[in-house]
C-alpha cells in the first residue's frame, strides 16, 4: 500500500511507477467558522470530490466537483495548490484533496449531469471534532491535514 502524500507545489507526480487513477476534491471550510463540509453518500462520509477527466488538471477537477456536488461557488483557494492524497484504495485510486474557503453555507445537492441521480444523500457543516467522528481512517488523515493547514502551530510555542 503507498503512502499519503502531502504537496506544497501543485505537483502532481506519484512515487510509484505504477500510476494510480486519480478524483479529485475539495475539502470546504466555511470562512470565520472552521466548519468542514462533509456529504453523506450510503454510509459513508466524505468531501465532495470525483474523476479527473481527460485534459483536466486535479485541481480544475475538484473545482468543477465542488460546484457540481454542492452547487457552491467562488471557492477560495487561500491555501494555494497544496493537496494531500489519500493511500491507495483496493482498486487501485488515489483521492486528491485541496483546501478551500467558501462564504456561503446554501449546499444544493445536484443530480449527477450524466446519470441523473443524486450523488450524495445528505450533508452536514460540522466541527472539526464532529466530523472526525463520522470519516473513516482514510479520510481523517485528510481532515486533520486540513485542520493544520487552517491552525498552524507557531514553532516553539508548543512542547
Amino acid at each position: 500500500m503507498a503512502s499519503q502524500k502531502v504537496s506544497t507545489s501543485g505537483s502532481s507526480s506519484t512515487s510509484s511507477t505504477n500510476k494510480p487513477a486519480v478524483s479529485a476534491g475539495v475539502i470546504p471550510v466555511l470562512k470565520d467558522q472552521n466548519l468542514f463540509l462533509l456529504m453523506r453518500s450510503y454510509r459513508y462520509w466524505d468531501f465532495p470530490k470525483g474523476i479527473v477527466e481527460p485534459g483536466e488538471t486535479s485541481l480544475f477537477a475538484a473545482k468543477r466537483e465542488l460546484k457540481e456536488e454542492t452547487g457552491l461557488k467562488g471557492a477560495n483557494f487561500r491555501w494555494g495548490e497544496d493537496f494531500i492524497e489519500t493511500e491507495r484504495y483496493s482498486y487501485g485510486k488515489v483521492a486528491r484533496y485541496y483546501l478551500a474557503e467558501v462564504e456561503s453555507e446554501d449546499v444544493i445537492i445536484l443530480a449527477n449531469p450524466v446519470s441523473g441521480r443524486k450523488e450524495h444523500d445528505e450533508y452536514r457543516w460540522l466541527t472539526y471534532d464532529q466530523a472526525l467522528k463520522l470519516l473513516v481512517p482514510r479520510v481523517k488523515t485528510v481532515l486533520e491535514w486540513a485542520q493544520a493547514k487552517i491552525h498552524p502551530r507557531e514553532p516553539g510555542l508548543y512542547l
